[in-house]
C-alpha cells in the first residue's frame, strides 16, 4: 500500500486545485454586458466572413498547412531518436558509427524543422499583410461612403481603433493564431499516438492529467476572455479620448483645464492599467498551474517507469527501459506545451473575432445617402437650384425646415441670413445630399437632386465653411488634393485669382512649402484663402460659402473682397455670412427663421421694408461699429 503513497499525494493536491477553481469559476460571473463586450455575432458567421478574405490565398494556406506538419514531425520524431541514443549508449561496446548516423538522423530531421518554420513563418507573414491591408482599405472605403449623420454618431476614437488595432487582431488571426492552434492540435495528436505506439502504460499515465488540463483550460478561457474584453474596451477608450482631445489641445490651454483633462486621461489610463494587470495575473495563475501538471506527471512518470524498469514488469508485452523513460520525459514536455498555448490560442481566437465582430459592425452599417440605380452624372450643370415645400430635421418631428421654398436662377448670388438655429447651413448641406430631406423636393436643373450621382453633385459644388480643413502635406498638395490634371500655372492663377498669393509669394517654398496637421503654421486667414483657391481651381458650377468669412481678419477680408465679386461671375453662388460686406452685393437676401422664410429680395429691398433683415442690419452695423471703435483705441495706445 506505501508504494501507491506518491501517486496518491500527487493526486490529492492536483484534486484541490481542481476544486479551489471549480468554486472560482462558479462563482464568479462572467457580465459581458456589464464590461462593455457583449458579443453578438455568432463565430460561425464571423469565420464565414473571415473566410472572404482568405479564400484568395487558400493556395498559400495549403502549402503552410503542408510545411507546418513537416515541422511537427520534428516535435514527434526527436523524442523517439534521443530515446534511442540513450538505448545504444547502454549496449557495451557499442560503435561510433552507430550514436553518429542517429545523431546525424536527429540533426537533419531539426535541420528541416528549422527550414520550415522559416518559409512558414515568411509564407504566412506575407499572405496576413495582404489580408491585413485588404480589409483596412474595405474599413477605410466604407467609412467613406457614410453619412455625416452616421459619421458623427461614431467617435472618431472608435474608428481609428477599428481600422487600425482590431484590423491588427485580424492579421495576427491569420497569421499565427490559427496557425498555433492546428500545429499544436497536430502535435499534442502526433505525441499521443507516439506514446501508445512505444508504451501503452506511461501513455496512459500521461493522459490521466488530460482531464484536468481540459479543466484548467476551460477555467482559464473565462477569466482570460474578462480581462480580453477589458483591455480591448480601455485601448478603445483610450483611442477616443487621445483623438478628441489632442485635436482640442487648443480649447484645453485657452480655458486652462490642463489638470482637469489630465485628471480625465489619468482615469482611463488606470483604467487600462488595472484591465492589463489583471491580464497578467490570469496567466501568471495559468501558467504555473499547468507547469504543476507537468512536474506531477514527470514525477509520475520517473517513479512508475523507474518501478517498471526494476522489476521488469511488462503492460500489454511492452517492457520499459531507460529509453522508454527518457523518451517519455521529452514527450511530456512537448505534450504540455502545445496544451497550454491552445488554451491562450484560443482566448485569443475569441479576441480576434470580438475585433472582427466590431469592423464587420462598421460594415453591416448601411450608407443612409446612396445613389439610385439610375443616377446620372452629367458633364455639365447649369446651377439652377429650387427647393419645393421642403422639411428636413435631425431629430425625428423636431424641424429644422418647415416648408422652405424659392427658385435661384443660374448665375444668381443668393445670400441666406437668420439667427443661429434658423436653417440656414442646413439648406446647404441639403443640396450637397449631406442629409436627405423628409418632405418636399430639391431640384437642381429641373432634375431631383436624387436622380444626380452624389459624387457628380459632389464634384459641380465647391463649398467654403467657417471650418477650413488642411491636411499635412504641402500648400499644393492642398490645392489639388492628390489631383495630377492641374499644373502649376494652374494653380497659381487661382491663388492669384482669390489673391492668396500675396502670403504664398513669400513662403520660401512656395507651393512646395511644408503644411504641418491641420494647417497649423497657417493663420486661420490664410487657411480661408486656401480654401477659396483650392474651390477656385477645380471650377465648380455652384459654390457655397458657409460662413467663410467669420475667421478673417479685417486686412484679409479686404483682400477677398473683389475676389468676392469675380468669384460671383463664375456660377451659382450661395452665400451664409453674418458680414455686411459679404452679403450687400447679393442679387437676392433670404431671411430665415425658426426654418420658415420670412422675407427675401435685395439689400436695398429689404432695408426699405425695415423688418427682421432691417433689425439685423442696425444690430451687425452697432456691432461692427464697435468693434472699429476698439480696434483703434488699442492702436493709439500701442
Amino acid at each position: 500500500m506505501y508504494e501507491w503513497y506518491p501517486l496518491l499525494i500527487v493526486g490529492a493536491i492536483v484534486g484541490l486545485f481542481s476544486a479551489v477553481f471549480i468554486v472560482a469559476y462558479l462563482t464568479i460571473k462572467d457580465d459581458k454586458a456589464g464590461i462593455g463586450f457583449d458579443r453578438h455575432m455568432k463565430d460561425r458567421e464571423i469565420i464565414r466572413r473571415l473566410l472572404v478574405y482568405a479564400k484568395p490565398h487558400w493556395k498559400t494556406f495549403l502549402g503552410a498547412l503542408l510545411i507546418m506538419l513537416l515541422s511537427t514531425a520534428y516535435d514527434v520524431i526527436s523524442p523517439v531518436i534521443v530515446g534511442d541514443i540513450e538505448e545504444v549508449l547502454r549496449v557495451e561496446g557499442f560503435a561510433m558509427s552507430a550514436l553518429f548516423a542517429r545523431i546525424a538522423v536527429f540533426a537533419g530531421v531539426l535541420a528541416v524543422s528549422v527550414l520550415c518554420l522559416y518559409f512558414e513563418m515568411i509564407v504566412l507573414q506575407r499572405v496576413g499583410q495582404k489580408i491585413l491591408s485588404k480589409m483596412r482599405e474595405d474599413t477605410f472605403v466604407h467609412i467613406e461612403s457614410l453619412s455625416h449623420a452616421q459619421l458623427n454618431a461614431i467617435p472618431v476614437g472608435k474608428l481609428v481603433t477599428r481600422v487600425a488595432n482590431d484590423t491588427d487582431s485580424i492579421s495576427r488571426l491569420f497569421t499565427n493564431i490559427m496557425v498555433n492552434l492546428i500545429k499544436n492540435f497536430f502535435v499534442i495528436i502526433g505525441v499521443m499516438a507516439a506514446m501508445f505506439v512505444i508504451n501503452v502504460e506511461l501513455a496512459l499515465m500521461v493522459l490521466c492529467f488530460s482531464p484536468f488540463i481540459v479543466l484548467f483550460s476551460f477555467v482559464f478561457r473565462k477569466f482570460s476572455r474578462r480581462a480580453y474584453r477589458r483591455v480591448k474596451d480601455g485601448t478603445t477608450d483610450i483611442n477616443t479620448f487621445l483623438s478628441e482631445h489632442l485635436s482640442g489641445m487648443k480649447i484645453i490651454q485657452i480655458f486652462n483645464r490642463e489638470e482637469r483633462k489630465q485628471e480625465e486621461f489619468n482615469q482611463k489610463n488606470r483604467k487600462l492599467w488595472r484591465a492589463r494587470r489583471d491580464e497578467i495575473y490570469v496567466f501568471a495563475v495559468f501558467r504555473p498551474l499547468v507547469y504543476m501538471l507537468y512536474i506531477a506527471s514527470v514525477l509520475c512518470l520517473l517513479y512508475l517507469g523507474g518501478r517498471g524498469y526494476i522489476n521488469g514488469t511488462s503492460f500489454f508485452g511492452q517492457t520499459i527501459t531507460a529509453g522508454t523513460i527518457v523518451t517519455f520525459y521529452l514527450f511530456i514536455g512537448t505534450f504540455f506545451n502545445p496544451i497550454q498555448s491552445l488554451a491562450e490560442q484560443f482566448n485569443r481566437l475569441q479576441s480576434a473575432f470580438a475585433s472582427a465582430e466590431k469592423i464587420f459592425t462598421i460594415f453591416d452599417m448601411q450608407p443612409e445617402i446612396t445613389d439610385e440605380p439610375d443616377a446620372i452624372d452629367p458633364e455639365h450643370i447649369r446651377g439652377e437650384i429650387e427647393f419645393r415645400d421642403v422639411w428636413f430635421s435631425y431629430v425625428p418631428e423636431e424641424w429644422v425646415l418647415k416648408g422652405v421654398s424659392f427658385r435661384i436662377a443660374a448665375g444668381e448670388t443668393v445670400a441666406f441670413v437668420g439667427a443661429t438655429g434658423s436653417g440656414k447651413t442646413t439648406i446647404l448641406s441639403l443640396l450637397c445630399r449631406n442629409y436627405d430631406i423628409q418632405k418636399g423636393e430639391i431640384l437642381l436643373d429641373g432634375i431631383n437632386i436624387r436622380r444626380y450621382k452624389i459624387s457628380c453633385l459632389r464634384r459641380h459644388m465647391g463649398q467654403m465653411l467657417q471650418d477650413v480643413f488642411i491636411f499635412s502635406g504641402t500648400v499644393r498638395s492642398n490645392l489639388v488634393l492628390r489631383e495630377e490634371s492641374f499644373t502649376d500655372e494652374q494653380v497659381l492663377e487661382a491663388c492669384r485669382y482669390v489673391n492668396a498669393d500675396s502670403f504664398l509669394n513669400k513662403l520660401k517654398n512656395g507651393l512646395d512649402e511644408e503644411v504641418r496637421e491641420r494647417g497649423n503654421n497657417f493663420s486661420a486667414g490664410q487657411r480661408q484663402l486656401l480654401s477659396f483657391a483650392r474651390t477656385v481651381l477645380h471650377r465648380p458650377e455652384i459654390m457655397i460659402l458657409d460662413e467663410a468669412t467669420a475667421n478673417i481678419d479685417t486686412e484679409t477680408e479686404q483682400l477677398i473682397q473683389n475676389s468676392l465679386e469675380k468669384m460671383m461671375s463664375i456660377g451659382t453662388m450661395l452665400v451664409v455670412a453674418h458680414r455686411l460686406s459679404t452679403i450687400r452685393n447679393a442679387d437676392r437676401i433670404i431671411v430665415l427663421s425658426h426654418g420658415v422664410i420670412e422675407e427675401q429680395g435685395t439689400h436695398a429691398e429689404l432695408l426699405a421694408q425695415q423688418g427682421k433683415y432691417y433689425a439685423l442690419y442696425r444690430e451687425t452695423k452697432r456691432r461692427e461699429e464697435e468693434r472699429n471703435r476698439e480696434r483703434q483705441k488699442q492702436e493709439r495706445t500701442e
